[in-house]
């Protein structure tokens, strides 16, 4: 991995066939003489002590992996990145012809640098030469030496993607002086790979031939050689042209040194008077990177010399890396990097060589979590010589800080602050879920990918990165243009990312931006231009109590720091009186809903990169809410429906007082517990408070009935609460008698709630339903002795046993199962504002499927509460949205077959009762349901998914959130197409036989669809929560739900074939 940044790609990839395998399916395979036997072990053997490195191995396990189980999963990982022998043969014999094939490669007449008709017409020099007039001469000579560099040779590259790096050292005789300046060493470099390219081309042995940027930095210029045939994926051999060691004196690439004069960058001609050459630091950084790429090999097989743990340890963290999106781009922290940290550990001694692969992990994941090098800044170099520049030099003039044994190169050169951040906050989340027991370590933190999308709770992309030329101009960073070559994209990132963590502070935790990142072309075609690494995509991670937040408040106004404020905030800044009677700066941000304070971030985006950085709205494509349009609300769809919500609660809580206080009632209440989704803040859509228009109805007594030629009237939910009694001796043992007492109760509450509060009420058998503030609740009297007594069965022999029924299960899970569930969930949401909305995301999605039957609502809120009660490998969503596609990803992705579900509701269950749950739930899983989930007051039965859903359903499921999470993602991360966000929840209809179209003017929730309708009737209500004497409404009128149920009892179809749309 020496002397070149490694970018190799790491996924776990499936073994190889075995050579000798069968030709066809079916046949077996013919034994060969060599066939492996088991081993024979004589009795000593078979009982002999543990041998000292055994019993070191055991001790480790115990201490380090928590689990034997982890220790082999990271050795069978191990084992599928590892480069096989096999593989490595062909690649030696590919590198033995590249090596002939380049000495043999003719050289070229000495001309002019911008003489270049020499070179063919089919091979475009791979450099952008701007400007284009440059001194210098330059002719081909045949390379002094190649040599393999970086993983490759040392044994640290892994599958899938093997690159190997080799070092071609261009002659001295092709350099003159003063090459360092004004880009002649890079466009020598580049002129020079493209005449290698220009005869490699030609041969057979290579399937392509094609130029990349060096982790898309357009100064370092690489070609890429594959094998010809099948054997084309196997290997990219990557050539990087350096020079002959002491080409150039080091001091003059010091990072306060200049080495691209204005004059010429400016194509001025003459310079300024008494201007000064700006440093060119990481200008200066590339050249000398290519000087010490030997160098660096020396030193990294010096380290891994008698240090297996090395090797097993890099691959380990490159499969991190690789699944944090960390480790390709411009300024990645690349398989290079990493190597030369664990390097360094080690010579610090914080590594020793006799630590394990697992051990260098944790060791280097600690490192990075507890070392900011952007502050404190870390050196390779041993000894201090005064004629090498000091960390405070390289501070000075980068962002993050790693020297390399030389002294000279800051590996972290292209790396911003925020990209370090984002790193040193993963290794830090990963070190607290390694210590976490009820965690699989292993499955969150190497198996598990994190794109952007589902780890950060908003994204946003730049969709121009051409207007970060109007950055640079506004913000003033021509001396950084020239230090990075003319690269915008480059100059202005660092400058925008420090201004949006600058606004964002205090709100966001991290602001993480992608990686520039440019891919390879074909030798005939141009190089590409800065603007074609695409959009630009943000990652915000907010600080859940104050990301919501109208109010930024500044200084007072008589402070010094008043003036900075205000040129910050520019005209959003405005002086204001606080109740403790300072006069302060002040932003104010408008906001009325909870969705529009959740979109405050986008707002102060849009707001600083305009003022600041002249990037104009238009420009800035902000995904972090698309989704929510289909869970608004109301004709107007102004919110999300929380508000609604907070205004069923506390009505409800209004009416749960009331009911405790209750006077002459024979029983105290001594709970009342709220069931209905909307008190757990997870109802797709929530109640709003309505009062009925007489006109729109026919009238019968005190109830209001449907009228045949108006609309139907809209919809109104009944709110279910269970309110128990106090047990007493004077409740009766027998099942008939206990529902003729809740029925008299029914009656009794109506009348004490008419009387003593004024309350509208219309009694039934089975429940009451109570008028207020413009809902309905329905009263439902509970006995907690009820279900057991619903339990006793007589024997034929006249004995009593106790033994579940179907009744008594049904009464179990609505009085006591339900309303622990509910409250448990209205807890979570205190603590997780987003998870209601959510849930009702998830259940829309499931609607929209056509699946609402097939998969209850409770078991959709317990899967969504998993994502926040167990978010690793992220934190707990801030957003809808990211929420959402997480849920998707849990539905696609979780091992429904070999594990159960555990969502530790109010952290009631304890690690070693998880372990429990789960052998159990392997010794039993044939008789457990398809989908099983468990909770501290539900272990073993899996009670809200016994009867659904079934296979067929989960695995439709499956497949719909699979196939809904792939086109929601392009979607997202593509700022440039048409962003239909509704896609997947339109169901696909193709496949049925027969459409049934409604009368829209009888569907009381047509306002629900996810398409709105253009125009929407009146329903016969209009939002009032005063109303007093009034005649009941029409509750839980829903036609279309009838007609269904009429549709399905001649058919008994499966149960998702027929759904309203």
């Amino acid at each position: 991995m020496a002397g070149s940044p490694e970018a190799a790609e790491e996924a776990e990839q499936g073994p190889e066939p075995p050579a000798g395998g069968a030709a066809r399916r079916g046949k077996r395979a013919a034994p060969t003489a060599a066939a492996p036997q088991p081993a024979k072990l004589s009795r000593a053997e078979l009982y002999k002590p543990p041998t000292s490195e055994e019993l070191t191995q055991l001790k480790e396990t115990e201490d380090l992996f928590h689990s034997s189980l982890l220790r082999l999963q990271i050795e069978e990982l191990l084992k599928e990145v590892t480069l096989k022998e096999t593989k490595k043969k062909k690649i030696d014999a590919f590198l033995h012809e590249i090596n002939s094939l380049l000495s043999t490669i003719p050289e070229t007449p000495e001309t002019e640098l911008t003489d270049q008709a020499w070179l063919s017409k089919d091979v475009k020099v791979p450099f952008l030469q701007v400007p284009f007039n440059v001194k210098g001469r330059f002719h081909f000579v045949p390379p002094a030496e190649l040599k393999v560099v970086g993983s490759y040779l040392l044994g640290t590259c892994v599958r899938p993607e093997i690159n190997v790096d080799v070092a071609v050292t261009m002659p001295r005789e092709i350099f003159q002086d003063k090459d360092n300046l004004n880009q002649r060493y890079h466009r020598k470099r580049a002129l020079y790979l493209a005449h290698i390219a220009q005869h490699l081309s030609k041969e057979k042995l290579f399937g392509s031939v094609r130029f990349a940027y060096m982790n898309s930095n357009h100064l370092k210029p690489i070609l890429l050689l594959r094998p010809q045939g099948k054997d084309e994926k196997m290997v990219t051999v990557r050539l990087h042209a350096c020079p002959d060691s002491g080409l150039f004196k080091p001091s003059r690439f010091h990072p306060s040194k200049n080495n691209v004069r204005t004059t010429w960058f400016m194509e001025q001609s003459t310079p300024k008077e008494g201007a000064t050459e700006p440093p060119t630091p990481h200008y200066n950084n590339s050249i000398l990177c290519d000087t010490v790429m030997l160098s660096h090999l020396h030193f990294l097989s010096n380290a891994a010399t008698d240090f297996p743990g090395m090797k097993d340890g890099l691959a380990l963290l490159k499969v991190w890396l690789n699944q944090r999106q960390l480790c390709k781009g411009l300024g990645c922290f690349s398989g290079f990097l990493v190597s030369m940290l664990v390097a360094y550990l080690l010579m610090k001694r914080k590594i020793v060589k006799m630590m394990s692969g697992y051990q260098v992990l944790r060791s280097t994941l600690q490192f990075l979590a507890t070392t900011d090098l952007s502050v404190t800044g870390i050196s390779l170099a041993k000894d201090a010589d005064p004629s090498l520049p000091v960390l405070d030099d390289f501070h000075q003039a980068f962002e993050v800080v790693f020297v390399d044994p030389s002294g000279l190169v800051n590996l972290c050169a292209d790396m911003t602050a925020s990209k370090y951040h984002q790193v040193q906050f993963e290794a830090k989340h990963s070190m607290e879920i390694l210590d976490d027991r009820m965690v699989d370590g292993f499955q969150v933190l190497l198996m598990t990918p994190k794109p952007m999308l589902r780890t950060f709770d908003h994204v946003f992309h730049l969709k121009h990165v051409s207007k970060l030329q109007g950055t640079c101009k506004k913000m003033q960073l021509l001396n950084e243009l020239m230090d990075r070559g003319g690269n915008y994209v480059a100059a202005a990132l660092p400058f925008v990312v420090s201004l949006l963590a600058r606004g964002l502070s205090g709100r966001a935790q991290l602001v993480a931006h992608s990686m520039p990142q440019i891919s390879e072309w074909p030798i005939d075609a141009e190089p590409p231009k800065h603007k074609d690494v695409g959009p630009l995509t943000f990652g915000l991670l907010f600080v859940p109590e104050f990301a919501a937040s109208t109010l930024e408040k500044g200084p007072q106004a008589d402070h010094p720091e008043a003036l900075e404020f205000r040129t910050f905030w520019g005209e959003k800044s405005e002086l204001r009186r606080f109740q403790d009677g300072s006069i302060c700066e002040a932003v104010v941000w408008e906001a009325s809903a909870v969705c529009q304070k959740r979109l405050i971030p986008e707002q102060i985006i849009r707001h600083l990169l305009k003022l600041h950085a002249d990037i104009p709205e238009s420009s800035i494509c902000y995904t972090g809410a698309l989704l929510e349009s289909v869970i608004r609300t109301g004709k107007e769809a102004s919110g999300t429906g929380e508000e609604a919500m907070v205004s069923v609660v506390c009505s409800y809580n209004d009416l749960s007082r009331k009911l405790w206080n209750l006077k002459e009632l024979p029983l105290t209440v001594t709970a009342v517990q709220g069931v209905h989704p909307a008190f757990r803040y997870t109802d797709v859509f929530p109640p709003i408070p309505m009062k009925p228009i007489y006109s729109f109805h026919n009238r019968s007594k005190h109830l209001l009935l449907p009228s045949e030629e108006k609309p139907c009237p809209a919809y109104i939910t009944p709110l279910k609460v269970i309110c128990h009694m106090e047990g007493s001796g004077q409740w009766p043992q027998d099942k008939g008698a206990i529902k003729r007492i809740k029925a008299a109760f029914h009656l009794q509450l109506a009348e004490l709630l008419r009387q003593q509060h004024q309350l509208v009420c219309r009694p039934a058998v089975t429940h009451t339903d109570v008028y207020k503030d413009g809902y309905v609740f329905r009263l439902q009297v509970a006995y907690h002795r009820e279900p057991l007594i619903l339990k006793e069965v007589v024997t034929p022999e006249g004995m009593l046993k106790y033994q579940d029924t179907e009744e008594s299960r049904q009464l179990e899970l609505e009085t006591l199962h339900l309303p622990y569930l509910t409250s448990s969930l209205h807890g979570l949401q205190q603590q997780h504002p987003v998870f209601g909305s959510t849930s009702r995301l998830a259940k829309r999605w499931i609607s929209a499927q056509l699946l609402s039957d097939s998969i209850s609502e409770e078991c959709v809120d317990l899967l969504v509460a998993f994502l926040f009660l167990h978010p690793a490998p992220f934190t707990p969503p801030s957003s809808p949205q990211v929420g959402f596609l997480r849920f998707l990803n849990l539905l696609a992705t979780f091992d429904w077959k070999n594990n159960p579900l555990i969502v530790n509701l109010n952290t009631g269950l304890t690690d070693s009762v998880c372990t429990e749950i789960k052998n159990k739930f392997i010794a039993a899983r044939s008789r457990l349901p398809v989908m099983f989930l468990a909770t501290p007051k539900d272990q073993w039965s899996s009670m809200w998914t016994r009867e659904r859903p079934s296979a067929q359903i989960l695995q439709r499921l499956i497949l719909l959130a699979l196939e809904s999470l792939r086109v929601l993602e392009e979607q997202l991360m593509d700022p440039l197409s048409d962003q239909d966000m509704k896609m997947v929840f339109r169901p696909p209809l193709d496949f049925y036989d027969v459409l049934i179209h409604l009368n829209p003017n009888q569907i009381p929730r047509h306002l629900e669809s996810v398409d709105r309708p253009v125009k929407s009737v009146s329903r016969g209500v209009v939002k009032n929560s005063s109303a007093v004497n009034i005649l009941f409404p029409v509750v839980g009128y829903d036609p279309v739900q009838l007609y269904l149920q009429d549709l399905r009892v001649p058919y008994t179809p499966s149960p998702w074939t027929m759904r309203p749309l």
